[in-house]
């Protein structure tokens, strides 16, 4: 187990090998909650929640609309294609 301390800031160094094993980066947001047995840390999410009514539609294309349908059969055929490569 990897210790650190609290600098005089209130800042946190957090190991290396942990950085590097979550792809964190510098300037990698986190939520900090307190859970009475101690403090869980997690990277933020990297878009707010939004509703699907908030954002359909935002992406504006000349073609027409697939149907529910079409789109199933396109994502079931992907699925065999992957699955055939031995991707899944």
């Amino acid at each position: 187990m990897d210790t650190t301390r609290l600098s005089t800031k209130g800042q946190i160094i957090l190991p290396k090998n942990i950085r590097s094993s979550r792809a964190w980066g510098p300037g990698t947001r986190f939520t900090v909650e307190d859970t009475g047995d101690g403090i869980l840390l997690r990277p933020a999410g990297r878009f707010p929640e939004t509703k699907l009514e908030e954002v359909a539609g935002c992406l504006r294309s000349k073609r027409r609309a697939k149907t529910a349908e079409q789109m199933r059969t396109a994502i079931e055929r992907e699925v065999i294609r992957r699955h055939g490569r031995g991707r899944y």
